[in-house]
């Protein structure tokens, strides 16, 4: 018998572990498709508790609560599920704060994933709550403009400028929320969802509801 085997296959499944939890992906179900979006490593607490979240089915049926076009649209208020027409929305979630994982290298290009929050000093991240950037494409002048009245004369790096430029996003909210994961597929899901009549609020006046689940992997020897 190979005594080496038992040693190989521990190597493989520690492979095999090590990878899925590299670059995991979550499918996110709307009512308008379906979008692919990747969680980053670098913010593994946030990656951590999304993956958590999803795995218990937390998210089954939550609305997208508050839908800005040009801007964003955020869900993840467990308490949206059985909300009435007209009820504000926004203030639901778990007992606890996420500490915030700012990365000089994810910001808010469109598509991004990002952590909603209240005012709190630290600038922790709600439970549950979330953003998906849909945002608009920036001029130069107005990104000079951002970032002398919004950004407190901090200068954004030459390549995401000409990320806003090209792609777009929401330069303003960078490393003042966490992101934690961008959108791989799906971009027209954000136009639509960004597109829907909204009431008090920023409410949709129609629901849109939500159901996530873990993208699988499959391993080939």
């Amino acid at each position: 018998m190979n005594k080496k085997l038992p040693l190989l296959l521990l190597l493989i499944l520690a492979g095999m572990a090590a990878q899925a939890q590299r670059n995991r992906k979550v499918k996110m179900y709307t009512p308008y498709g379906k979008m692919v979006i990747r969680l980053y490593d670098q913010t593994p607490r946030h990656r951590d508790n999304f993956i958590k979240l999803v795995k218990a089915h937390y998210y089954d049926s939550v609305l997208f609560h508050r839908v800005i076009k040009n801007f964003m649209i955020q869900g993840g208020d467990p308490d949206s599920k059985n909300a009435k027409p007209g009820v504000a929305l926004g203030n639901g979630g778990p007992n606890y704060r996420v500490p915030a994982e700012f990365q000089l290298d994810l910001y808010h290009r469109r598509g991004a994933l990002g952590a909603a929050r209240d005012n709190n000093p630290t600038k922790e991240s709600s439970g549950s709550q979330f953003y998906i950037v849909q945002g608009k494409k920036w001029t130069e002048g107005g990104l000079d403009t951002l970032e002398q009245t919004r950004l407190g004369g901090r200068k954004l790096p030459v390549d995401q400028r000409e990320v806003y430029k090209t792609w777009g996003g929401s330069p303003h909210l960078d490393q003042n929320y966490t992101v934690f994961g961008q959108v791989v597929k799906g971009y027209h899901v954000i136009d639509s969802i960004a597109a829907q009549r909204t009431g008090p609020g920023d409410r949709p006046v129609q629901d849109v509801r939500m159901k996530i689940r873990l993208k699988k992997k499959f391993f080939f020897f």
